[in-house]
């Protein structure tokens, strides 16, 4: 019955870092995506072709 709950207990903290490290990548990666589309709009602004 030990085991179980010492089971239980490992698999929590693994998740528990997993969801840790994924969150924290995943965050990183939103913004700078964003970050990116921000700097291709405003490059196709300045240098893009006029239509009038």
């Amino acid at each position: 019955m030990k085991f179980i709950w010492l089971l239980l207990a490992l698999l929590l903290v693994c998740a528990w870092i997993g969801g840790f490290v994924v969150y924290h990548v995943a965050g990183f990666a939103i913004h700078a995506l964003l970050i990116l589309a921000v700097i291709s709009i405003i490059i196709r602004l300045f240098s893009g072709k006029r239509t009038v």
